[in-house]
């Protein structure tokens, strides 16, 4: 069982990293040390029996470690606050860089199709099956951001297809042939329609999270 030291109060962390600051590099071992707990914290809600918690722990200390160095006092927010973010963006980058290096497809690339001939993406798998925890954590962004996408991004017909489709406003989610029954259009037009959203979807939604990035790092 790994242990790791007691966080900061407020007062010790201001003092640290004031001392940080006047070129003290002890004191910023101090707030790294302190603040790992809230790295195995984190790293257990991503860790699997067949993953090493201590590997995915050294992964989020380099997330802990720029938040310390990167932080902003000034901005009115804890340390802890900060290196959260910081720490699951490092995890998450390391989740996508494994899953590149595997070829794994996009969650809502087509992986075959139904017996009504509808195409079939790893999304709607994922969502009957029981998630693991990199997909958890992605979807859970996606969706965060996912009316601002539609809004911003889509044209009026693709926003109302994929909105039909996935049950956005709130309906169950129709298959292709409903949706091209309901519009009177044919079923291939509303898969080429769909195809088209959800790759305007991800470009942006990979552009924001390039943004995001920068912005914090």
């Amino acid at each position: 069982m790994l242990s790791f030291p007691k966080p900061l109060d407020a007062k010790e962390e201001e003092s640290l990293f004031a001392e940080f600051r006047a070129g003290d590099k002890k004191a910023r071992d101090v707030l790294i040390e302190h603040n790992l707990r809230l790295v195995a914290h984190i790293v257990k809600k991503y860790t699997q029996p067949e993953k090493d918690c201590e590997d995915l722990i050294s992964i989020g200390t380099v997330g802990l470690i720029k938040a310390v160095d990167s932080f902003d006092g000034s901005k009115g927010i804890r340390l802890g606050t900060y290196a959260a973010r910081c720490i699951e963006n490092e995890l998450l980058m390391f989740f996508r860089a494994g899953k590149k290096t595997a070829k794994e497809v996009y969650l809502y690339d087509p992986i075959g199709t139904d017996k009504e001939g509808n195409a079939i993406n790893l999304l709607e798998v994922i969502v009957a099956e029981e998630e693991d925890y990199t997909e958890q954590f992605e979807r859970k962004e996606k969706l965060a951001v996912l009316p601002q996408l539609l809004k911003n991004h889509l044209e009026e017909r693709e926003r109302e297809i994929i909105s039909l489709r996935y049950g956005i406003s709130g309906g169950r989610e129709l298959t292709q042939r409903e949706i091209a029954d309901r519009l009177a259009i044919s079923r291939s037009y509303v898969s080429r329609i769909e195809k088209k959203a959800l790759r305007k979807l991800r470009e942006e939604y990979e552009k924001m999270e390039s943004e995001k990035g920068k912005a914090e790092f």
